[in-house]
């Protein structure tokens, strides 16, 4: 019943930073999903798999762990470049593109 500890990364579908700022504890899963004959959906006998718990900081979710002596594994969040563009760069006359249209 391993754990991981990590800080969910923003999704495709969004452009800003909602629900990333929390870090989430989610168990890993303790057997491979089967596929049901009859309709073809995937399902698991493992009941931890449903569970997520979010915590304000790193701190917490392991006191939490820890707390009630749950392996875990911790996974550091990698941080974008922050890279800072002004509207004018596009036109700029020393861009090391040219420009093509």
């Amino acid at each position: 019943m391993l754990a991981r500890i990590f800080r969910p990364a923003k999704t495709a579908m969004q452009s800003g930073k909602a629900k990333t700022r929390q870090w989430r504890l989610e168990f890993e899963p303790a057997s491979a999903r089967t596929i049901d004959p009859l309709m073809g959906w995937t399902s698991s006998a493992d009941m931890n798999g449903q569970v997520r718990l979010d915590f304000d900081s790193r701190e917490e979710a392991i006191a939490y762990a820890e707390r009630y002596g749950i392996p875990f594994r911790l996974h550091e969040p990698q941080e974008p470049p922050v890279i800072i563009k002004a509207y004018a760069d596009n036109f700029a006359t020393n861009r090391k593109v040219s420009w093509t249209h």
